[in-house]
């Protein structure tokens, strides 16, 4: 066990804290300085060093700002007032308030004050359940920010295939321990051992890319077609823009065909919104959809939105469709987002802004899993395709259920166009890279704007567009079914790591209330020899 430390001033505490949040946001995209992800959350540990409860939820909090603020200032393009942008970041980084919280009471754990190992895993383990509980809770959650997805580029990636967003997230804070200690022992003045642990520190972070990665096909593989047409300037009536969007797609269907040349399409993907007034319904839309369905000579997935009859909602589909015989089978988006596609609770929310009420009709939630079976006629067989709309391929669960019932190819149609410049659609792709890389799927996201890809089962991007374009994507992707360990241990590492955290969190609190009044031991991390 280490010296008791003095808690660190807190405007120090707070300063690092901030800078490290903001540092942490640029692991992501746009930046991607995913090295940047270890040493944001190191400042976080720094500035826990020695904070009672109280202050350390203060602390947690001031770090969630510095992160959430810039991370999702999409929220401001995307609703056209900073309110909800304001309340978002707020209330996410009230969940690090409570990491700070919890890791004060769990850091006086006798089994974790003894052990800088054992700190170490348990400041992991005490991330990752709040992290999941971020984005499980309330309405669903809100995964958005997860550590695991600053690492797309990083070796750590490696790691996703055996424990998916809980590993890598763990990894990072694993990482972030080491480089804490080696801020200590710098302060202490033991350069050479601080110049060992920042060796192996680094060492670690590199050591998952000596992983293998597997991206060979099994079943085959698919050429595979993806349009991403673009959408008009705003402000004319939204049927027009809505049919716009269409036969943009239309030709850029046809486009592709003329670049594929003496090579066929498999299937051709349109994305989310592609054709958002239903072509099940309207004699003008199934026209331009069953001319590109034919052109292709493929099926093709498209998203739309349904109005069923006599109810006051509206579901987001996407539809495989076949030219000469139209919708063959759909999948409705099974989690819609509170407060964009959908308000809970809307007489409540309305007394505080009347924004609310933009949202006119509720988007109500599909019950099918995100599998579509899509007819291959090369093959003379369906192919079981993981359907995730847009915000759902943040969602674990969703896209697991999907990989288990059999699919062998993922793919994520959205609509950024909401987000204009932002990097709200690049932070989507890494999630989508994350998610072909857990499940070892080569993965296709299709967007109305951009950004889209084809992406390899490793995570690696193949091909990609840019922002407010039109363009097209094809490449033959290869079909898998082996199931990955993160696949496998489906809830278990999640429910494993909530037990981890109680215990750890119970324990220390029980010590805590056995000895008041005795000062905290040095927080987050990794103290020296005994003083």
């Amino acid at each position: 066990m280490g010296a008791v430390a003095a808690p660190i001033p807190f405007r120090t505490a707070a300063a690092l804290a901030a800078v490290g949040g903001w540092l942490t946001n640029l692991a992501f995209p746009d930046r991607g300085w995913w090295p940047l992800a270890y040493v944001g959350i190191a400042f976080l540990l720094v500035a826990l060093r020695g904070a009672r409860p109280g202050r350390a939820a203060g602390t947690g909090l001031v770090w969630g700002l510095g992160f959430f603020l810039p991370h999702v200032s999409w929220a401001v393009q995307a609703t056209g007032s900073v309110l909800p942008w304001i309340a978002l970041s707020l209330f996410q980084a009230a969940y690090v308030a409570g990491f700070g919280l919890l890791w004060a009471h769990a850091q006086q754990a006798p089994w974790v004050r003894r052990h800088p190992v054992v700190q170490a895993a348990t400041a992991a383990v005490v991330w990752v359940a709040v992290e999941q509980l971020r984005g499980s809770w309330p309405f669903g959650g809100f995964p958005w920010g997860y550590l695991a997805f600053s690492q797309t580029d990083a070796p750590a990636l490696r790691l996703a295939p055996y424990g998916g967003e809980i590993l890598v997230s763990a990894f990072v804070v694993l990482v972030a321990a080491l480089l804490t200690t080696t801020l200590q022992q710098v302060l202490r003045g033991r350069r050479v051992s601080a110049s060992l642990t920042a060796a192996g520190a680094v060492a670690v972070a590199l050591g998952p890319g000596l992983l293998p990665s597997h991206v060979e096909q099994e079943l085959g593989r698919l050429r595979v077609g993806a349009v991403q047409g673009d959408v008009p300037t705003q402000g004319a009536h939204w049927a027009e823009q809505a049919r716009q969007i269409t036969a943009n797609h239309t030709r850029g269907t046809e486009r592709l065909v003329a670049a594929s040349g003496q090579d066929p399409l498999d299937l051709v993907l349109w994305p989310e919104s592609a054709a958002d007034i239903d072509p099940r319904v309207d004699a003008s839309q199934a026209a331009l959809v069953d001319a590109a369905a034919a052109a292709a000579d493929a099926p093709l997935l498209l998203g739309t939105q349904r109005f069923p009859d006599g109810q006051d909602v509206r579901f987001n589909e996407m539809v495989v469709w076949q030219a000469g015989q139209g919708a063959r089978s759909a999948y409705a988006k099974q989690h819609p987002v509170p407060f964009g596609e959908y308000v809970p609770y809307r007489d409540f929310f309305r007394q505080l802004t009347p924004l609310v009420d933009r949202i006119t009709t509720d988007m109500a939630a599909g019950t099918a899993p995100a599998i579509t079976a899509i007819p291959i006629e090369r093959l003379g067989r369906d192919v079981p395709v993981v359907t995730g709309i847009c915000f759902e391929v943040a969602y674990a669960d969703i896209i697991r259920e999907g990989v288990l019932l059999g699919g062998e190819l993922i793919v994520i149609p959205t609509n950024n166009a909401s987000f204009g410049r932002s990097q709200e659609s690049t932070q989507q792709l890494a999630m989508s890279r994350f998610r072909a890389a857990e499940h070892a799927r080569a993965t296709v996201q299709i967007s109305t704007v951009g950004v889209s890809a084809l992406i390899r089962p490793d995570g690696t991007v193949v091909k990609r567009t840019g922002l407010f374009t039109a363009e097209e994507l094809v490449a033959s992707l290869p079909l898998r079914t082996t199931l990955t360990p993160a696949a496998r241990s489906g809830p278990a590492l999640e429910t494993g790591t909530y037990v981890l955290a109680a215990a750890a969190v119970t324990a220390g609190v029980l010590r805590r209330k056995r000895q008041p009044g005795r000062p905290s031991s040095t927080s987050c991390a990794w103290p020296g020899p005994r003083a």
